[in-house]
């Protein structure tokens, strides 16, 4: 009752105190943003073997001034298109080059993407169809205290949830071009519903409109065509399901939309072909586009039902309440929902947007586990509404079956984490990069801490379940994730970076004191890391065949190798007389003079 109480004045506050609402609108965005964001960000190394990639084409981009063509080891680097370089170029200029500034502009991209999405809920977050038509008929004034409430409910378990789950979280701290994509798609699809949902004031609308193609614009530089592909296959989806494809084609103003989408992206993408020509056509839009979606790249093949298990374990906790939240939609109701008022399809709309990505990576022959990142809001804003339902209705304690098995089903996952989590060093010998990791794991007792807190979580569910409480769950699974990355997640990390990557990052502060004429050569595997960390060009050799090639007709007097003793150990230096300069384990830096 009391904690009824809290709530009804809380929300009493927000309907009634506008400077209120906004104080504590932003102070809730702020400390979700900074959990989920900005807390740790350039707490450990670059993670070989991506992420260094963006860095050290970035850094010399910054360093050279040519912002046309991104360089990586004095190759040229096509796999992106130039905005993750540029915002990390500019993040050099402002701040110095640090791991901190790598990721700074994933992380600006979620939070961004989060608050636009807390003020989308804000405005259009109805639970349920007959609030959004009663403020339609009313004339746009007027919603009922129950609306209201509704609205802010949406916002703040939205804006929490598209934040807070382990994908975003994950690679709003990695430097690469995911999360940037991710927050312009968002951010476009975000827009595009906030001019759809309010036609009747055409002025706002066309300035939403507008900031659709801008955001499916920077989508495009930020990681190719897919960046305007999907948006509009989400879009044209989702308006002939609703009967309003020709309605709403007459209101995007499409020519000078792109006009304005075309003023965007084109300049870079001419200049580029300009410099480089039919090799970064074909690398490009060949290689990294086309043949991505239409064949295996890289080794990254998996069944048809990855993404199954890649948005279940990505979206955890919350991705337990996701069919609920798409049944209760009833969206197999295409009269129901044509009939209703625009600003009440937020849902289906949300509905749309997820499965849209979902099918198209499915389809896709090259899998990886961040393709699906733009979904997640999508995901958020569908659990979210489901949630808000859940908290203002009328009778609060009456329990669907589907929801009720939802509920069920989350007691269950809860002890099912505390499980993983306890077990976990099990499963954590299997990278010859960190042999130790799982003994350190076990010994810093944070996987104990995880178990326990989950564990807390299933018993305080059980109980407010027990006293018909139920629809509070959703705030014990949003602290106990937060707790979970705080006292398990980001100690994991920092222990793994210390196995897997500080002593590549030793080696580079001792290649740095060294002589700056010699040949830096790492046999067995490459990891790009230590180029930027050394800021010298690296060889990257991958057989000691190769590497005794190489010695045999060096120029420098002296040769630093850089590899893992086994490997080292099989090569035949020759004339060249060996000395271990630094042996981190499991690597070894040796000098080979004439």
């Amino acid at each position: 009752m009391k904690r009824q109480t809290l709530l009804a004045s809380l929300l009493k506050q927000l309907r009634t105190h506008p400077g209120f609402a906004i104080a504590f609108s932003v102070l809730w965005l702020a400390v979700v943003g900074w959990i989920a964001f900005g807390w740790k960000l350039g707490s450990v190394g670059l993670i070989d073997e991506t992420e260094p990639l963006f860095a050290e084409a970035s850094r010399q981009m910054y360093e050279t001034g040519d912002w046309v063509t991104p360089y990586f080891n004095g190759e040229t680097r096509f796999d992106k298109p130039p905005l993750v370089y540029w915002l990390m170029a500019i993040a050099f200029h402002l701040a110095g080059v640090s791991e901190w500034t790598v990721r700074l502009p994933s992380a600006i991209a979620a939070t961004a993407l989060t608050a636009l999405g807390f003020y989308v809920l804000r405005r259009f977050g109805f639970a349920q169809p007959n609030q959004a038509t009663a403020i339609t008929a009313s004339g746009g004034t007027g919603l009922s205290h129950q609306s209201q409430n509704t609205l802010w409910l949406s916002a703040f378990i939205g804006s929490a949830l598209i934040a807070l789950n382990p994908e975003t979280i994950a690679w709003a701290h990695i430097g690469v071009s995911d999360m940037l994509l991710s927050g312009c798609m968002g951010a476009a699809l975000l827009a595009f519903f906030m001019g759809y949902a309010q036609p009747e004031q055409p002025s706002r609308q066309t300035k939403w409109y507008f900031s659709f193609y801008v955001g499916m614009a920077l989508a495009v530089l930020a990681k190719g065509p897919v960046g305007v592909v999907l948006p509009s296959l989400i879009v044209i989806g989702f308006l002939l399901y609703v009967g309003r494809l020709r309605e709403v084609l007459a209101e995007l103003r499409l020519l000078p939309g792109l006009l304005l989408f075309l003023l965007i992206t084109v300049p870079w993408y001419v200049l580029v072909i300009l410099a480089n020509g039919r090799a970064y056509i074909d690398s490009f839009f060949g290689y990294h586009n086309l043949d991505r979606f239409t064949s295996v790249v890289n080794g990254h093949s998996a069944p048809w039902f990855f993404y199954f298990l890649v948005v279940f374990v990505g979206f955890v906790p919350w991705s337990i309440f996701l069919p609920q939240a798409i049944a209760r939609l009833q969206f197999w109701r295409v009269k129901h929902w044509r009939r209703q008022p625009r600003s009440a399809q937020l849902g289906l709309f949300a509905l749309a947007w997820f499965l849209g990505i979902f099918i198209f990576f499915t389809v896709a022959v090259t899998k990886l586990p961040s393709y699906v990142l733009p979904l997640m809001p999508a995901a958020a804003i569908l659990v979210a509404l489901l949630w808000s339902d859940r908290m203002v209705a009328v009778k609060p304690d009456s329990v669907s079956w589907g929801f009720g098995l939802s509920v069920a089903a989350n007691l269950a996952l809860m002890v099912a984490l505390a499980g993983a989590a306890l077990y976990s060093p099990n499963w954590m010998g299997d990278d010859p990069s960190m042999p130790n990791l799982p003994d350190l794991v076990q010994q810093s007792g944070i996987m104990l801490h995880g178990a326990v807190i989950w564990a807390v979580a299933a018993v305080v569910g059980l109980l407010l379940v027990g006293v018909r409480q139920g629809r509070w769950l959703w705030s014990v699974n949003l602290v106990a994730f937060v707790a979970f990355v705080g006292l398990t997640m980001m100690p994991a990390l920092e222990i793994a970076d210390s196995e897997r990557q500080w002593p590549l990052r030793q080696i580079a502060a001792t290649i740095v004191a060294e002589q700056p004429n010699e040949a830096i050569v790492m046999t067995g595997f490459k990891k790009p890391s230590l180029v930027f960390y050394t800021q010298r060009p690296v060889n990257y050799l991958y057989s000691a065949a190769a590497v005794e090639a190489y010695l045999e007709q060096a120029a420098t007097p002296s040769v630093l190798l850089v590899g893992r003793s086994a490997e080292i150990a099989k090569i035949n230096p020759g004339d060249r007389q060996a000395t271990q300069l630094l042996a981190p384990e499991p690597y070894e830096l040796i000098r080979l003079t004439r």
